[in-house]
């Protein structure tokens, strides 16, 4: 017992890491100079803002009682309200989820990226996360007896699949509709500035991503007894050995997948498709993880990697400006992910369920496909209503003038770096923000 809490509090603190400052730097890289500050500064707030109402409702409204409809879409958010009732012992579990839930909300700032107001993110995160993220949350982790995916439509999800890859890919689909495309795509070179920053990131996620996954296992609640401690603790190797293993060996199988496709597509095997290839395979690996053998996770993560990096490319074909391809890796990975548990699913894993390749017939596959589909219209409806109404009161994008300036000066006044040609010119958004610093201090810049 002591080992789980010690295991946990580890797991908790990679998942932490995850989005600050791993998935910051994945995403700041992939931005152009200009952009950098605010792109990792989204995550920053998501986490603030997220992880606030998580503890004041949002574990109650996930993880509580008595909520309406039978509990079938959501808890009471009133019966745990700021942890009430809440053993201390058992603040590790709330801590854990709460970066969960934190990343998932993190996660949607990539599609948008480079031409929304930071106060206007600010307003989109309580909204979305008390109408999508708590919801799905209860409707895939909770598992009473009337949680919607988990129990009612039986659909497995070891780590996350549905309520945080699936919810967050079709938020940045409604949100990079709604609005709109960012000065000069698809005319303009919007190339990452700086391709170390989203390596560093992306091995960081992969590090993070074991919390995440290995984190997420449920035991029996007999630890009371020496035969259910042995149980449970039979349990905590069996399962924790089979998520490492499927996590490591689907993301090595993505990351490849995807640089053979680039390489047949685009004639180059390139960093940033190894980097994209990575969080390709952690996505579809989540839900997975605990439900395949290793075979079925070499598999998922091949598969995984090489539609996503054809995925990707589909932005331009239907004029979306999905900035950092959160739709293409997050939605279309979560729904393999999940999908192919119906295919892949064994007995001998965490949910005693046969997938169709292992003689358990169509009802997991149907299960699978059925819990994907409620996550994207749960998360598609809720996330159109909020992104609305924000765009029609105080509105989504900075000017054209700012945005082509640069977000980080528009936004915060800064720049991430001092863009000093040889010859000492200062030009752009730095030069913007050396004239300001002199005209504060009096001098000429």
């Amino acid at each position: 017992m002591d080992g789980y809490y010690a295991w946990m509090i580890v797991a908790t603190a990679f998942v932490l890491m995850m989005t600050t400052p791993a998935l910051a730097l994945f995403y700041g890289g992939m931005t152009r100079a200009k952009s950098v500050l605010n792109m990792m500064m989204m995550s920053y707030v998501a986490m603030g803002i997220v992880g606030l109402m998580w503890v004041l409702f949002g574990w109650s409204m996930s993880f509580g009682s008595d909520g309406p409809f039978g509990g079938t879409f959501f808890s009471n958010p009133f019966t745990l309200f700021g942890l009430k009732d809440v053993a201390t012992d058992g603040y590790i579990s709330v801590l854990f989820q709460l970066t969960f839930a934190a990343i998932t909300a993190a996660l949607i700032s990539g599609a948008i990226a480079d031409r929304v107001k930071l106060s206007s993110w600010i307003v989109f995160l309580p909204f979305w996360v008390t109408l999508s993220y708590f919801p799905l949350a209860h409707m895939v982790f909770s598992c009473t007896d009337n949680a919607l995916i988990c129990s009612k439509i039986g659909a497995q999800d070891y780590a996350g699949g549905t309520a945080v890859h699936i919810n967050a890919g079709m938020a940045g689909l409604v949100l990079a509709v709604i609005i709109g495309k960012r000065v000069g795509f698809k005319r303009d070179p919007m190339r990452p500035h700086s391709l170390p920053l989203t390596m560093i990131g992306a091995g960081l996620l992969w590090v993070g991503w074991y919390g995440f996954n290995v984190g997420s296992i449920v035991f029996g609640d007999d630890w009371s007894t020496a035969k259910g401690a042995a149980a449970n603790t039979a349990q905590f190797y069996s399962e924790t050995g089979r998520t490492f293993m499927n996590t490591t060996v689907a993301t090595m199988a993505a990351m490849l997948a995807w640089l053979v496709v680039e390489r047949l597509l685009h004639g180059k095997a390139t960093t940033l498709g190894a980097a994209s290839g990575i969080v390709a395979g952690l996505v579809a690996i989540t839900p997975a993880c605990g439900a395949v053998d290793v075979v079925g996770g070499v598999a998922i993560g091949a598969i995984a990697g090489a539609a996503c990096a054809w995925a990707v490319g589909l932005k331009y074909k239907f004029d979306l400006d999905d900035s950092l391809d959160v739709v293409g890796v997050h939605l279309v990975g979560g729904i393999i992910g999940t999908v192919l548990i119906g295919l892949f699913s064994t007995s001998a894993g965490a949910g005693g369920v046969d997938g169709l390749f292992y003689g358990g017939g169509l009802g997991s596959l149907w299960a699978q496909v059925l819990g994907a589909l409620t996550a994207i219209v749960w998360s598609g409806v809720a996330t159109a209503i909020i992104g609305l109404v924000i765009k029609f009161t105080m509105g989504w994008r900075i000017d054209d003038e700012a945005e082509v300036e640069g977000i980080d000066f528009s936004e915060h006044g800064e720049s991430a770096y001092d863009l000093t040609t040889i010859s000492g010119v200062r030009h752009g958004a730095g030069a913007a923000v050396a004239q300001a610093d002199a005209e504060a201090r009096g001098v000429n810049a």
